[in-house]
């Protein structure tokens, strides 16, 4: 994945200002989290529970950036295979994908981006690893693993 690495730089910003984008219409039509989700969020370490909203979807966003959509795909990222997927306090899940655990999951990634400061942040450490170890030797992805929970 080293033509990956090499991209990451110029692909960066545009990757930012998607997930920003996508964040954003989550926050406005996504709904809150149920009380033993709220519980979920404290147990993972997130600071804001109030401020996460889950948006079930018939299929997790794809940029319409060609290059980012196919880099996502390739990566393991993005595609039909996936579950949910977290954009700061935004966390897309698939129709029937719904969970607890896989909630904690994405939780842990909201906690991960509060620790960060921003989805740049974020994104910039978590992307590096994800196109230089692969998605499941990642750092951030083996960290939300180990705080997976069928219940707080």
């Amino acid at each position: 994945m080293s033509g990956l690495a090499a991209a990451l730089p110029r692909l960066l910003p545009l990757a930012v200002t998607w997930v920003q984008a996508e964040e954003l219409e989550a926050l406005a039509s996504g709904r809150t989290l149920s009380d033993v989700e709220t519980q979920l969020a404290i147990t993972v370490g997130v600071q804001h529970p109030d401020r996460v909203r889950i948006k079930v979807v018939d299929q997790i966003p794809q940029p319409d950036h060609p290059e980012l959509r196919a880099i996502g795909i390739r990566t393991g990222l993005l595609g039909p295979h996936i579950g949910g997927i977290t954009f700061g306090h935004a966390i897309f899940i698939r129709q029937g994908e719904v969970c607890n655990r896989l909630v904690s999951h994405e939780l842990r990634h909201v906690y991960q981006y509060e620790a960060k400061g921003s989805i740049a942040a974020f994104l910039a450490t978590y992307l590096e690893k994800i196109v230089t170890v692969g998605y499941d030797h990642a750092p951030l992805e083996i960290d939300a693993r180990l705080y997976e929970r069928d219940a707080p």
